[in-house]
């Protein structure tokens, strides 16, 4: 796919997904004075500026040609849908229970792995799928340990939030966020086997999670 009609495209659903987060915010705020409703409308907040916190990413186009093969908008789609849905779907919690307390953390601490392994990759972390002329292999921080934590941190952070809100259309989506993002993996360790030491780096380091996969 062009990368500029792909670029497009994201730009294009950022602010959708901003406004439906936005709407989501209220719905839960107005009802605020029932706890459950509360934390959903605080997660509904963490989400956004999570969204907010990558979208200089999400719409830039990379400084060399993408080797994108058609994986970044159904990636981005998906995980978009995994977020909207569950946020939207209307709550079945009536009051607070002490499991709400995991969920919780999940989404916090994964979204903050995500965001160190991006900081970690530095100039070479991109939405798309593209491998740099001068492209060397980071295995410090999180990279240490998987392939590729920032994958990890999206897919748990989205479970932690399905988990809270848990609907069959956020589960469901959720299931298909898996399969674009093992998808993409194929794709994105194709592209990288060109890059000196990635054969050697990847040699015994999981992909996603240790002693998974």
């Amino acid at each position: 796919m062009n990368q500029r009609l792909v670029v497009a495209g994201l730009r294009a659903l950022l602010p959708v997904t901003v406004a439906a987060f936005v709407v989501a915010i209220g719905v839960h705020a107005v009802q605020a004075a029932r706890p459950p409703h509360l934390v959903a409308a605080l997660l509904c907040v963490g989400y956004l500026l999570w969204i907010l916190a990558e979208s200089r990413i999400t719409v830039r186009n990379p400084s060399e040609a993408s080797a994108e093969n058609g994986t970044l908008l159904p990636y981005a789609l998906s995980r978009a849908g995994v977020g909207v849905s569950a946020a939207l779907w209307p709550l079945r919690w009536e009051v607070l229970a002490a499991w709400m307390a995991v969920p919780i953390a999940l989404f916090a601490g994964a979204v903050a792995l995500r965001l160190v392994a991006i900081r970690t990759l530095g100039r070479f972390y991109s939405h798309h799928v593209v491998r740099y002329s001068d492209h060397t292999i980071v295995s410090t921080g999180p990279y240490r340990f998987v392939r590729h934590p920032a994958y990890t941190g999206m897919l748990l952070a989205n479970a932690g939030f399905v988990a809270y809100f848990v609907n069959p259309l956020s589960v469901l989506l959720l299931v298909v966020l898996c399969a674009v993002v093992i998808w993409r993996i194929g794709v994105e360790e194709r592209v990288l086997l060109g890059v000196p030491g990635y054969r050697d780096y990847s040699s015994g380091r999981a992909r996603l999670l240790p002693g998974v996969w």
